[in-house]
């Protein structure tokens, strides 16, 4: 089996053939992660060569980041070996002196007193050491040599044990241990959140001491290939969790939900629910801040693989209001629930947003009022009337035949190009019911089509602003020095109600009429 296994890789299994038992499919491998849930960073340093001469050089952190039973071993080994060391410089001074032969001579002064042996030579340096001074042993006057290697081994003594007190201080408040007492979620979700699609996860403080100048960082780590060919493994990208607004500056005195907003500067801009289940990710979580207690900092990290980022789900709410306090209820803290949420991606939304509707056309905004609105609509009905107008309230009330057939003519060629401008550029068209008798007669008379569909418009609006009087308008215009009242002149005075049209045409005209 181990020799299959070595063949064919790890996926290879052994089917039983038995009809009685069911097969199983294999179980997904989960990936390797970069950094674990704990916040251990998976990354181990090999074939460093002559480097390693580097941790010498600051063997003090080097102590203080092996683990404890390497600390435990070192320090008990470290004191251990100082000991008998300086046991068996003693036991050599005394040795050489002599000292060992008059161990029960009396009137013999040796260099140290009672220590006739290793043992009592030991037992000697650890009283000295540990200032423990019983007395039956001690250094005569007798002895230089004992004295100089007295002093040499108070010196030695007090640097083993400021250092090796000191890593193990270092060791024990170190605020690694704080970082167990702050929570992450289990899961990420991602969900709308004031109309915005977000990435949120939640963090919590289990103690009651706070973080001071908490603030948190997200590290989004995704393999890709540059556009040069460049393929860049486990490349780093920022996530922005706030850093504009200062929302990653955290109070953390309950929990907390971190919102990374999906925008066109997101690296998830086009990540949709389904593209979601092919993506490789993993999303680092960081979390810094100044213990209250000892005023160390102290960094918490967690992570969450693309398996872990739930799409369409919320965070159940855990505060509560009871009575005088905030109650936080923990059994909550890692659950979800599910929220309509868009399957597709910010970028395919964008997309969809921004393009035009093809069955509504623009239509231009109408901000005239109601009474520039009626100066601006006009009808042939305009025509008639200052026809009449000009029939009634003229210089002449009845005028040649020749000036009436060049008027009539120049009044079908003025309506003929209202009706091809109204055709052009009419905006609303009306049944030929509201036409004038007389133009409603043409039309049914008319055989031509295009004459029809001329007259079936009553009304028009200009939208267009050259265009500021309307037909009618000019048409009178163009009468007006016809119809406006005759300038008053001091040796031509004005007509009375009684007399006679014929009078005040011209003698010419007077003439023309006469013969006509």
């Amino acid at each position: 089996m181990a020799a299959l296994r070595r063949k064919f890789g790890e996926d290879y299994q052994v089917v039983n053939t038995n009809r009685a038992t069911t097969f199983s499919a294999p179980v997904k491998k989960k990936r390797q992660r970069f950094v674990d849930k704990n916040g251990r960073c998976n990354v181990q340093h090999g074939n460093l060569g002559g480097e390693t001469s580097r941790y010498l050089s600051d063997l003090f952190t080097t102590l203080v980041d092996l683990k404890w039973r390497w600390n435990l071993l070192i320090f008990i080994l470290t004191y251990t070996i100082a000991w008998l060391v300086m046991a068996s410089m003693w036991w050599v001074i005394a040795y050489i002196r002599g000292d060992l032969n008059h161990g029960q001579d009396s009137s013999y002064t040796p260099c140290v007193a009672n220590v006739y042996n290793f043992p009592s030579a030991f037992l000697f340096f650890i009283e000295t050491e540990a200032t423990i001074g019983y007395g039956y042993r001690y250094i005569t006057e007798k002895c230089p040599e004992g004295i100089i290697l007295f002093l040499f081994q108070s010196l030695l003594g007090s640097i083993v044990d400021a250092f090796l007190i000191g890593c193990m201080f270092i060791k024990m408040s170190q605020p690694k241990k704080r970082a167990e007492t702050l929570m992450f979620s289990q899961d990420a979700v991602i969900s709308q959140r004031d109309g915005k699609l977000c990435l949120m996860f939640r963090v919590g403080n289990l103690r009651n001491s706070h973080m001071v100048s908490a603030q948190i960082r997200c590290k989004l780590i995704k393999s890709r290939q540059t556009p040069e060919g460049e393929f860049l493994p486990l490349d780093q990208c920022e996530l922005d969790v706030g850093f504009g607004t200062g929302a990653d500056q955290l109070f953390l005195v309950s929990p907390l939900t971190i919102c990374h907003e999906i925008n066109p500067k997101s690296p998830f801009f086009d990540l949709s629910q389904r593209s979601l289940m092919n993506e490789q990710f993993e999303i680092v979580v960081i979390l810094e801040g100044i213990v209250e207690t000892t005023g160390m900092t102290c960094q918490a990290r967690t992570s969450y693989t693309e398996d872990e980022v739930l799409w369409g789900h919320r965070f159940l709410p855990v505060m509560s209001l009871e009575e005088g306090f905030f109650r936080v209820d923990y059994s909550q803290f890692h659950s979800t629930f599910e929220v309509p949420t868009p399957p597709y991606s910010v970028k395919e939304q964008e997309e969809k947003n921004s393009l035009p509707s093809t069955l509504s056309t623009p239509i231009p905004a109408i901000t005239e009022s109601h009474s520039a609105r009626r100066d601006r609509v006009f009808s042939v009905d305009c025509i008639n009337s200052s026809d009449e107008r000009g029939h009634q309230g003229g210089m002449g009330g009845r005028l040649p035949s020749k000036l009436q057939r060049m008027s009539s003519s120049g009044k079908e060629d003025l309506q003929r190009k209202v009706l091809l401008l109204s055709s052009q550029h009419s905006e609303k068209a009306c049944s030929t019911g509201d036409l004038p008798l007389k133009l409603q007669r043409l039309s049914s008379s008319s055989p031509v089509p295009e004459a029809e569909n001329r007259l079936q418009l009553k009304s028009l609006k200009v939208g267009f602003e050259p265009m500021t009087q309307s037909t009618g308008d000019l048409y009178q215009c163009s009468l007006q020095p016809t119809l406006s009242p005759a300038p008053v002149h001091p040796h031509r005075p004005l007509l009375s109600g009684a007399g006679r049209p014929e009078d005040n045409l011209p003698p010419k005209l007077r003439k023309m009429n006469a013969e006509r």
